[in-house]
């Protein structure tokens, strides 16, 4: 895949790496205003944006990852699945060409880009350490929650595709499961890779800390031998 933004760090290896996936109709590039946001707050982590592998239908310079012609849910699990494969090969080999492991690469999507992060996680669970969901769904909501990955909901009040309602359902989803997800949602915001919602992923990325390391934290603490108080 073509990579329309690719910004690395003097420092090698990078000790992260994030992945910006764009919508349909768009292009890497239109990523840009994530990765300028990310960049300015984690200068040091390595950042990537392709030009999804298709171009869109109808013509036109915009690229898809997969067909969004006459999509619903009959046929948009068969869809995602066959650009799953190649995007999974092509985030396996950027990870060991930067130098990057699974827990510290970000994977961040909007729309079509967002549907993709979160089915490459379910699927390939620890891929990522975390998903940031711009405007996005489950092509299927999940059985199981991923158990390495944290899930970063960011959806628009009033998205017109994807409605809110379906993003809090996917939380409350989410929930039941016992996955580790959270959702921020921005008022009178459509379908967009809106400033507020920019702003509220990096608050995600610096403040939530995900619940396997607390739990791996109590583990330790349990494991601890009594000691006497002084």
């Amino acid at each position: 895949m073509h990579l329309a933004i690719e910004w690395l760090p003097e420092q090698q290896p990078a000790p992260q790496l994030l992945i910006l996936l764009h919508g349909v109709g768009g292009a890497g590039v239109t990523m840009l205003a994530l990765a300028e946001a990310l960049h300015a707050r984690f200068p040091q982590a390595a950042i990537v944006a392709p030009d999804a592998p298709h171009p869109v239908d109808g013509g036109g310079r915009g690229r898809q990852w997969f067909s969004a012609v006459e999509v619903d849910d009959s046929n948009r699990v068969p869809r995602v699945d066959a650009a799953l494969g190649p995007l999974h090969d092509w985030v396996l080999a950027t990870q060991q060409r930067l130098g990057v492991g699974p827990q510290a690469t970000c994977i961040a999507g909007f729309s079509q880009g967002a549907i993709l992060a979160l089915e490459l996680v379910q699927r390939h669970d620890g891929l990522a350490g975390r998903v940031l969901a711009f405007g996005g769904r489950y092509a299927r909501l999940p059985e199981t929650p991923p158990r390495l990955t944290t899930i970063h909901l960011l959806h628009g009040g009033v998205d017109a595709i994807f409605p809110a309602a379906l993003a809090r359902a996917t939380l409350q989803h989410l929930g039941v499961l016992h996955g580790d997800a959270t959702l921020d949602i921005a008022q009178d915001v459509g379908h967009e890779l809106h400033p507020s919602l920019i702003d509220s992923a990096l608050s995600r990325l610096t403040s939530h800390i995900p619940h396997r390391t607390w739990q791996a934290a109590m583990g330790q603490a349990a494991e601890l031998p009594d000691t006497p108080e002084d």
